[in-house]
Formats: structure tokens, C-alpha cells, sequence
């Protein structure tokens, strides 16, 4: 975990020019996504590739991941559940997903661009011809050390997508290994339903007092 400090940045959406001021207390937040080693470690689920990114996780799935994962560093769970209806204790000092204000932040590292760095040095984007998902921290981290920001494996957030609109989805940031490397920013932004799996969304663990919504 790496711990990002308080502090104000422009949020900008890749499908829009406006730009909003967002401001974000300090917080923690994993140096890289979770493993295929991880995951199968916390829920049992069968690992093939252990330093790739854990993919096909969704946004349930990754929320489930964060409570097993306080619970095995004996820290009090965020989430509860009934049924699909899920609630965040915002006292409680276990793991969680980062917010999307959080997420953009924590992947800037203070640039006022839509990369910290080339591209090609950070990201795994369709212009290196993978297949799939490739083992963490092999490009350049951002200035707060973090890895794989941008490109590998799009990462789940908290808030809903539409957060105006009715539906369910849940928002993912960054890009991923898939996607040209123009669509690969901090600005990047897409949205699945809770039960949804991707084979280029990933998760990315925070920990500290949930914003209140």
C-alpha cells in the first residue's frame, strides 16, 4: 500500500472537455492491482498466471475480495450486504475500493496530463500486441510509485457510473491491455452492472474513511 496525501487535482471524462476541481484527504492504495496469486489466496479461486492481474472479477466479486481481505489482517470490514444491496461503513478500517475521485487522483501523481509518462513506458496497450493481461509492475509506476495506473487492466471504483441516471452500473477507470493507446489515460472511464466480468477489468484495494455520499 502506498499513502497518498491530502490534496486538490482537475477531474476531467476522456468523453468531455469540461474539467472539475476535485479534492481528496489522505488515503491509502495498493502500489498495484491484485494478483491472480492473491485472489486464489483470499477466495480460493484457482490462479494460472500469478503475477498477472486478477481479471473476469466483478465489481461484487472485487467488494468481497476487500472484506476477505480486512478479515486477514484482522481490520474491521467496510461492506455489508443484503442481497445485491451493498453498504459501506465509513468508520470501519478495512480494505475498500477506491473512490473515482480517489482513483484519478492516486493515478495523476500531480501531472495536469492525461498520462504521468509516455504511454508506451506505463501502459500495456493494444499497441504491444498481448492477448491478455501482463505481470504487474514491468512499466514505469507514477510519482506516487504506483503501477499499472493506466493500461494492464482497467480498476473498479465505488461510485456508480451514471451517478444521475437510474441504473446500477458501477464505474472502472485507467484502460486496459486492449485499448489503443490514445484511450488509455487518467480520464479513461467505463462502466459494468455488479455481476458483470471483464477479461481487462481488475481491482485495486484502498484503505481509509470513506468519503460520505
Amino acid at each position: 500500500m502506498a499513502r497518498i496525501p491530502a490534496g486538490r487535482v482537475l477531474r476531467g471524462d476522456l468523453r468531455a472537455p469540461e474539467r472539475r476541481e476535485i479534492v481528496v484527504e489522505a488515503f491509502e492504495i495498493g502500489v498495484y492491482p491484485v494478483t491472480e496469486e492473491q485472489l486464489a489466496e483470499l477466495l480460493g479461486i484457482p490462479s494460472r498466471h500469478p503475477t498477472r492481474p486478477a481479471v473476469n472479477v466483478s465489481w461484487l466479486r472485487a467488494i468481497r475480495l476487500c472484506n476477505a481481505l480486512s478479515e486477514w489482517e484482522g481490520l474491521d470490514p467496510v461492506y455489508s450486504f443484503d442481497g445485491e444491496v451493498v453498504d459501506a461503513d465509513a468508520e470501519a478500517d478495512g480494505f475498500r475500493l477506491p473512490t473515482d475521485d480517489e482513483w484519478e487522483y492516486a493515478c495523476r501523481a500531480g501531472s495536469v496530463s492525461a498520462a504521468y509518462g509516455p504511454v508506451r513506458d506505463v501502459a500495456w496497450t493494444a499497441a504491444d500486441g498481448v492477448g491478455h493481461p501482463s505481470e504487474v509492475g514491468a512499466r514505469l509506476p507514477n510519482l506516487h510509485g504506483l503501477f499499472d495506473t493506466l493500461g494492464n487492466v482497467w480498476e473498479w471504483c465505488m461510485d456508480p457510473y451514471d451517478p444521475e441516471g437510474d441504473g446500477d452500473a458501477r464505474t472502472f477507470r485507467g484502460g486496459g491491455w486492449s485499448d489503443a493507446p490514445g484511450l488509455v489515460r487518467a480520464t479513461a472511464r467505463r462502466g459494468g452492472r455488479p455481476r458483470e466480468e471483464f477479461d481487462d477489468v481488475g481491482v485495486r484495494v484502498a484503505r481509509g474513511p470513506a468519503p460520505r455520499r
